[in-house]
């Protein structure tokens, strides 16, 4: 099913591009691979959408070199989480200052150690934070983050950051106090945000606040959106297409930029941190059958039961909340059953949602053939264990993008 936006880059059946197809095709061995030109269109297709809004790749959605690299010499900054993942976007050659630290979560350590590899901007959503900081990072630029509902989102993050609207000016007005730079306020609407409405409620929430710190002659500068938008080639939990407004989504944040431009007393700018949705559809997993096979539950029902050799802890961590497509390239026709899908493990969670969660699987499969698993190039690097069970994280290749020389891959 391919989902059209007014934009013809948006597009996506979640099966990937000829490049990525014929890299699955040729793989032998279990293996993740990333298309470098899949995510540069996507790259490309959001500036377009939202012209002049500044791009902060979400690291934690594909730390993977090779994809950081081409995501920064296509003009991308990073959101990172800690130390580590700011030196990882250092070694792309970014400037400090395209670097932004938006977890608000840190330590002492952790805003020292950020501070002095460069980094200015941090996300803040309490009068504690804010303290420490000014004390290991002084005179840098914070963020307020306010806190969301997460209403529409696969995941929802409502509960573990930020702050209430009315704490906000509060936040701000104590970074003043301390030295620091009371530079914007920040959203996250939640990960795999499926409505256009999350983010109205977003924009009035941050107009609100704006409002309320401009009284307190506390005058933003920047205003940053934060992730959320969706990936569209997987499914939900019970296999159903998810179809995303993003035409929608896109309309709602531009008239919401627009509104807050108006609040304002100075002019804004505007910062995004697009994750799952620049990656997700641009990466696939060549895996391979382990069994399929047929059971009797206890209340006498027969249940068929499709075992990878891929699953929740070697890529495909978020299986539980959704269904990645999967294709069966040496069994395209033939006789189905509806089974259940499960990774290698000893681990029940290990597994698709069993209820109204059956999906089409060619009946002739056999252990050792080929499985394509599509729109998984989100989280599956990120989230892979060192080894649970003793299968380890599948190795990964990238296709497309320049060559060493300049040329192309």
């Amino acid at each position: 099913m391919i989902r059209q936006t007014t934009d013809p880059r948006h597009q996506t059946d979640g099966r990937g591009t000829g490049a990525l197809r014929a890299a699955l095709a040729a793989a032998t061995e279990d293996t993740l691979i990333y298309d470098l030109d899949g995510i540069g269109r996507q790259y490309a297709a959001l500036c377009a959408e939202l012209p002049g809004v500044a791009v902060r790749f979400a690291m934690k959605a594909c730390p993977v070199d090779e994809v950081l690299d081409h995501l920064a010499r296509l003009g991308s900054g990073f959101d990172a989480a800690g130390p580590q993942e700011i030196a990882q976007a250092l070694r792309t050659g970014v400037a400090p200052e395209l670097i932004h630290y938006g977890n608000t979560v840190k330590s002492d350590r952790n805003i020292a150690e950020a501070y002095r590899l460069g980094v200015r901007d941090f996300a803040t959503d309490s009068l504690e934070d804010v303290a420490a900081i000014a004390e290991h990072a002084p005179g840098s630029r914070v963020f307020c983050r306010l806190a969301t509902t997460g209403e529409g989102a696969l995941w929802g993050l409502s509960h573990k950051f930020g702050c209430s609207p009315e704490d906000a000016p509060r936040v701000l007005d104590a970074a003043r106090t301390c030295g620091l730079v009371p530079s914007g306020l920040s959203v996250h609407v939640g990960s795999q945000q499926m409505t256009a409405e999350a983010w109205g409620a977003a924009v009035e929430s941050l107009a609100a606040v704006l409002e309320a710190v401009n009284r307190r002659g506390i005058v933003p500068n920047r205003i940053n959106l934060g992730g959320g938008l969706p990936a569209l080639g997987v499914l939900d939990r019970h296999g159903r297409p998810l179809e995303p407004p993003l035409d929608k989504m896109f309309a709602v944040i531009r008239e919401g930029m627009d509104r807050l431009r108006a609040v304002n007393a100075a002019p804004l700018e505007f910062l995004l941190e697009p994750g799952r949705h620049l990656v997700a559809d641009h990466g696939a997993i060549r895996a391979h059958v382990a069994r399929l096979s047929s059971r009797r539950r206890l209340d006498g029902t027969r249940e068929d039961w499709l075992y990878l050799s891929c699953g929740k802890f070697n890529g495909l961590y978020e299986m539980d909340q959704l269904q990645y497509r999967l294709e069966f390239p040496t069994h395209p026709g033939g006789r189905f059953v509806d089974a259940v899908v499960a990774g290698p493990t000893c681990d029940s969670d290990d597994a698709y949602a069993q209820e109204d969660g059956l999906v089409r699987v060619p009946r002739a499969v056999a252990s050792g053939d080929p499985v394509w698993i599509h729109s998984c190039g989100a989280y599956s690097t990120a989230y892979a264990t060192r080894g649970f069970n003793g299968f380890v994280p599948l190795p990964y290749t990238c296709v497309g993008g320049p060559a060493p020389d300049g040329g192309r891959a």
